[in-house]
């Protein structure tokens, strides 16, 4: 779960920010006195996936995009492969995907610390793509519980969640601890992508 590291290589990297109306900007727009305002319009506030970054494109918007071209090639061989076979080509790519990721990310930072891997994932980071809280932080395990992932609901939107989701995209975070140092792992046994009602990312140093 990429400023952010994950905006360099496309992933969980779309920050955003929900700013509420403010009364008098919709006093001034709309003409007419707060009270009257308040009383005749109470707008619900967007889902913070729906908030514009930049005026034009939502966090879910973005997060579509970038996605596109991965989930039309997906479902071309969707129509081309039998599941078994699509879903272990796909682990494949996720899995070398995971490993440069976490490659990538120990040459530029230099530090391989566990500190230094897990310090990525503490909330506010990535909290306008994922829901997301702190359920364990020692010196050698760290977990997060993923109440929300915009990148699930894409996939899912698109008929494409379930195991062939998760191959697609969840399976290379069991890869990237391991590229980022080969003394780190992830256990999970639930994602949101598959149905479950969260993801539970525990990362452990194991030497």
């Amino acid at each position: 779960m990429k400023g952010e590291f994950d905006s360099a290589v496309g992933r969980r990297s779309f920050l955003t920010q929900a700013v509420p109306a403010c009364a008098g900007a919709c006093m001034a727009l709309c003409g007419m006195p707060v009270p009257l305002l308040c009383a005749t319009s109470r707008p619900q506030e967007p889902h913070k996936f729906d908030v514009p970054r930049d005026l034009t494109m939502s966090v879910r918007q973005r997060n579509t995009r970038e996605y596109r071209a991965l989930i039309d090639f997906v479902k071309v061989l969707q129509r081309e492969l039998p599941e078994p076979e699509l879903i272990r080509y796909l682990n494949a790519y996720s899995a070398a995907w995971g490993r440069q990721i976490g490659e990538m990310q120990a040459r530029q930072w230099g530090d391989t610390s566990f500190a230094a891997f897990v310090n990525q994932y503490r909330p506010p980071r990535y909290s306008s793509t994922l829901t997301h809280e702190v359920v364990e932080d020692s010196e050698t395990a760290f977990g997060l519980r993923v109440t929300e992932c915009v990148t699930a609901e894409v996939f899912q939107a698109a008929g494409l969640g379930g195991e062939i989701g998760h191959a697609a995209v969840c399976n290379m975070d069991y890869h990237w601890p391991a590229g980022f140092n080969p003394d780190f792992r992830l256990e999970r046994t639930k994602t949101l992508m598959q149905g479950h009602d969260e993801c539970n990312h525990r990362y452990v140093k194991t030497a």
